[in-house]
């Protein structure tokens, strides 16, 4: 297989319209994934009216909005935010998994683009590191979700 011959989504604006699903537990690093994901929408073009946003209170109750965002016909793309944290419990494991899990069903039943913004890590100091601004993930799955917004749009194309 030659590259002329790789089918792959761009970061070219178009019409798209976004959602963000962030949750508000761990909000000191959510935020700084928000600005992330905003900034790097801003920069690819995106106008701040295409870009729905919305707070749950945690990252166990994604899913459900994102369920909800992805089934609306003005949406293209969920992005989804987060910070799971690992305590002293098992309740991380419970938690980050079947955020995750849930996702990722999402994105699989709607056919629409699900992005995985949602940090699970084992320390504040790590949250801090992939929420920082030369390695912030909301960023980055904000720039996956315009790709894949595209990807998909040329993968229906005959």
């Amino acid at each position: 297989m030659n590259a002329s011959s790789i089918v792959k989504g761009d970061l070219l604006p178009g019409n798209s319209r976004y959602a963000i699903a962030m949750s508000r537990f761990n909000g000191f690093i959510v935020e700084r994934l928000l600005e992330g994901a905003l900034g790097a929408l801003k920069a690819q073009g995106v106008e701040r009216d295409r870009i729905s946003i919305v707070q749950t209170p945690g990252a166990w109750e994604l899913p459900l909005a994102v369920q909800t965002l992805a089934r609306r016909e003005d949406i293209d793309a969920v992005i989804a935010l987060g910070t799971v944290i690992r305590g002293e419990t098992a309740h991380f494991d419970y938690v980050a998994g079947e955020c995750v899990r849930g996702l990722n069903r999402v994105m699989l039943e709607s056919s629409k683009p699900v992005t995985l913004g949602v940090l699970t890590v084992e320390t504040v100091e790590q949250a801090e590191a992939r929420s920082c601004d030369s390695d912030n993930k909301g960023a980055e799955a904000a720039l996956a979700a315009m790709e894949m917004v595209n990807l998909i749009e040329r993968l229906k194309s005959p």
